[in-house]
């Protein structure tokens, strides 16, 4: 059984910790890279070529601008970006455009996002969303 490559990039050193002690006991997971700054994030997916990139999400709600040019050079790639101050999780992918849903924050969650499993909601844009109330 093929496992699922996963490079680590969270800023904190205590979230990239949390994210591999959650992880790297997952016997089909296996972590190929820990990245600490993010300018060396798109040199580690370009020579490691994971599966899934984990990363922390700004205080925003946008997407983060990374997922727009790792994902345009790397459309294969799954990333998973972590808000921790809003108990928060999104993935992201491409499929001819970039598309996420919102997963639950919990271990359980993450492992299955890596996996393929996660129940997942997609989140409807608010213009999407107003239209069809109206």
């Amino acid at each position: 059984m093929r496992k699922i490559k996963v490079v680590v990039a969270n800023r904190t050193r205590l979230m990239r910790d949390l994210v591999m002690a959650t992880i790297s006991d997952q016997p089909d997971i296996e972590i190929v890279g820990v990245v600490e700054e993010e300018t060396s994030i798109p040199g580690t997916v370009e020579q490691l070529r994971p599966d899934y990139l984990i990363i922390a999400m700004d205080r925003s709600e946008d997407r983060p601008h990374i997922c727009d040019v790792l994902l345009d050079q790397h459309p294969h790639l799954r990333i998973l970006a972590l808000a921790v101050e809003r108990n928060s999780t999104m993935c992201y992918w491409a499929n001819l455009d970039i598309r996420s849903n919102r997963i639950e924050n919990s271990e359980e969650s993450l492992l299955s996002a890596l996996r393929g499993r996660a129940i997942i909601e997609p989140v409807v844009p608010e213009a999407e969303s107003n239209s069809r109330a109206n």
